[in-house]
């Protein structure tokens, strides 16, 4: 089942609540796309192979061409998050309950991003809407199990895989490079972090743009009262809307992120970047063709983990670092809590 452009124009005429539906859902792409999406730009940025003005114009052109080009592929994380939770039942309690978790997500990312702490919007979205269906369900019936699970899968296999691969890559690079003249692999290494930053932020847009482009899908059909439709298309027109929202965010700014992401936590070279870049996107493109929602953020953040190790765990700052993971920690009940009590509130008001 889809929906059209020209049936979701003519909805929007008649219905002021799908009209704030979309605003939220929009504005929650957007504070992703200016939050989550600089830490794909992160290392390319920190080690100067590219402006920070220029990585931004690059990550916001990648991020449009991951949403549209991998949704056109593989939409499977899509269906993951739009399955993930129960807003069944009484389709206008569903959707103020669905409102309620996107005005906590928005509210969440923009405090972590004014504090410049990198907080994961993946997790914040994951947890805002499953707060919601318990309070709309009153209990654990609103959370698909068998979906859920996913995402501790996701957590798992972007922790091991993502320090393991940035570890494994700088030592191979290191191993290549040992007997080559340093100063001749500068440009190669300069020219193949600015690839690597780009691949970085086509992969935050294949996953981040499917999981809101889901709950968008699972708000339009709310509004049409079918709060049970199990299988969906995503429309072309949603692919380009979203990821033009998404690269407008990134466009806005994301100078605080890059520097916890990349320049507080780690100080690398640019062979280490390219590494950590390397080992990034392969963790999620793998998550993205199985379906796994991961977290961009804590994937990348993991992989430059693992190239700092790699030489010695001192390099590694290890305050920040904590501060990131009790970030993370926190997202899930802090998030979940804030959707809930959001639920409750304007299911109360309207």
């Amino acid at each position: 089942m889809t929906v059209s452009l020209g049936e979701f124009i003519s909805q929007l005429g008649s219905s002021p609540v799908l009209v704030v539906t979309v605003l939220l859902t929009l504005g929650v792409v957007l504070v992703n796309g200016w939050t989550d999406a600089p830490k794909a730009i992160a290392t390319c940025v920190s080690t100067q192979a590219i402006s920070a003005k220029a990585a931004i114009l690059m990550a916001a052109v990648f991020n449009f061409l991951g949403v549209f080009v991998m949704t056109l592929v593989n939409a499977s994380v899509a269906t993951t998050i739009y399955n993930m939770v129960d807003f069944g039942g009484n389709p206008d309690d569903a959707l103020v309950a669905l409102c309620a978790s996107l005005f906590a997500i928005v509210v969440w990312a923009t405090a972590a991003w004014w504090f410049g702490i990198p907080t994961s919007e993946s997790h914040a979205l994951i947890a805002g809407i499953s707060g919601a269906a318990i309070a709309l369900h009153g209990g654990m019936g609103g959370i698909n199990g068998s979906e859920w699970i996913k995402v501790i899968y996701g957590l798992g296999l972007s922790t091991v895989l993502g320090f393991g691969f940035g570890w494994l890559a700088v030592k191979i690079v290191e191993l290549v490079c040992k007997r080559m003249d340093r100063r001749k692999t500068l440009g190669f290494f300069r020219y193949g972090q600015v690839a690597g930053g780009a691949t970085m932020a086509f992969m935050h847009g294949a996953q981040d743009g499917q999981k809101f482009m889901g709950v968008f899908m699972l708000g339009v059909f709310l509004v049409n009262g079918q709060a049970n439709v199990s299988n969906f298309e995503i429309p072309i027109w949603l692919m380009v809307l979203c990821s033009a929202v998404m690269a407008l965010g990134t466009s806005i700014g994301g100078h605080r992120i890059i520097k916890s992401v990349g320049m507080d936590m780690v100080k690398m070279e640019k062979y280490q970047g390219f590494s950590a870049d390397i080992a990034g996107t392969g963790c999620l493109l793998l998550s993205s063709v199985t379906g796994i929602p991961v977290s961009t953020t804590h994937t990348k953040t993991v992989a430059i983990m693992g190239v700092g190790a790699a030489r010695r765990l001192s390099n590694v700052n290890w305050g920040v670092v904590r501060e990131m993971v009790l970030t993370w920690i926190l997202t899930f009940p802090g998030c979940g809590l804030i959707g809930f009590l959001m639920a409750k509130l304007f299911m109360w008001l309207f």
